[in-house]
């Protein structure tokens, strides 16, 4: 038995433009340790605009019911010319009722329960959901369930990688962001020290406020002398990076060397043995990610997912982060929402224009029903 219903999908076109339209398509009975997910709620992340938004001349647009066509930059189109007439599915996490279930042991636990999952495909009157990815919600609802796995797991994850790896210290940027907020929120929790970089005085004080006790203003015209203070006082030698582009981990590798060749009793022509690294798990600026010769030569810049992170740290560690998300999610992870949009609204011009911003503090909430 198959349910039918509306999902919304993203088709790159080989003529430099994009079609985001809602399609009527058949969501399959779940087999084994599958769960078929009626959708109440699900968050409009920043990775979700990267099928959505990037690129997109939003103003200029052809706006219907239920269909956007945009134009997209020239440079963008080629560089998903692989995606060119290849519908892809929009939504990574959301909250909702599982109605029909596998026949696996897993799955057949969850029927009738709301859960949170990560199907990839929230953005639908329904998703078809692996049991292993979802989170029992108990009492909670949709709304405060539904961005409980990309941004509270992400966040989770880089305490982790920071003490995998021996760091007692670490560098956030864009560190207002809902993401930002709860990992400022863990490392108080953990007693994990954090550097958090941010534009505008307003998210500084909006951090403060929060218990923050480095906030550095990459707009301030003693930025880098600010960040390298605050490694100082930290030793943050780690970083994650979700602006991408620009000059950001440039800058905060070239102020951890600042601070390391301080500390060096001889000058090195090859710099300080400080080994220095910085992950970049986003793309908020498109540009190229600028390095400079000027911080040694023992640093690292790598990239950072969470899907390959929780594959290699292991199931008991996931279980571990799952129970801590539910047992904070009103709390520590809790996730505030500017609006809410069903699938029609989403797709209007006023919706569009202000969520691709991806400003501070505003994020949408999609319900379907």
């Amino acid at each position: 038995m198959t349910t039918t219903g509306r999902q919304l999908v993203s088709t790159m076109n080989a003529d430099n433009t994009m079609t985001l339209e809602l399609v009527e398509r058949e969501f399959p009975e779940p087999k084994g340790n599958q769960v078929l997910v009626r959708m109440e709620a699900a968050p409009i992340n920043p990775s979700d605009l990267f099928l959505m938004t990037t690129g997109a001349d939003l103003e200029n647009a052809d706006y219907s019911a239920g269909k956007v066509v945009m134009p997209v930059a020239p440079q963008v189109a080629k560089g998903q010319s692989a995606r060119h007439g290849k519908p892809q599915k929009v939504g990574n996490e959301g909250a909702g009722e599982v109605i029909a279930a596998g026949d696996g042991e897993m799955a057949q636990a969850l029927m009738g329960q709301r859960v949170a999952c990560v199907p990839g495909h929230s953005f639908g009157d329904y998703a078809l959901a692996d049991a292993t990815m979802c989170l029992p919600l108990g009492d909670h609802s949709s709304r405060e369930g539904a961005a409980s796995f990309v941004n509270p797991m992400t966040a989770l994850a880089f305490v982790e990688t920071a003490r995998a790896e021996g760091h007692d210290a670490i560098i956030h940027a864009a560190a207002a962001s809902n993401l930002g907020q709860m990992l400022n929120r863990i490392c108080q929790e953990d007693d994990m020290g954090l550097v958090n970089i941010v534009r505008r005085p307003e998210q500084a004080d909006l951090l403060r406020e929060q218990g923050a006790g480095h906030v550095v203003l990459s707009s301030a015209g003693n930025y880098e002398k600010q960040l390298a203070d605050a490694i100082r006082a930290t030793g943050a030698y780690l970083g994650f990076d979700p602006v991408g582009g620009g000059t950001t981990t440039d800058t905060c590798l070239r102020a951890m060397e600042r601070v390391a060749a301080s500390r060096m009793e001889e000058f090195n022509r090859y710099g300080s043995d400080q080994q220095k690294k910085m992950y970049i798990y986003g793309r908020l600026e498109l540009a190229p990610t600028v390095l400079t010769p000027s911080y040694g030569f023992a640093w690292t810049v790598s990239g950072f997912l969470l899907t390959p992170f929780l594959a290699k740290a292991g199931p008991e560690t996931l279980m571990r982060m799952r129970k801590r998300v539910l047992d904070g999610l009103t709390t520590t992870f809790a996730s505030e929402f500017k609006t809410r949009v069903d699938l029609d609204e989403m797709l209007t011009k006023d919706a569009m224009m202000d969520y691709a911003r991806m400003a501070t503090g505003e994020k949408y909430l999609v319900t379907p029903a």
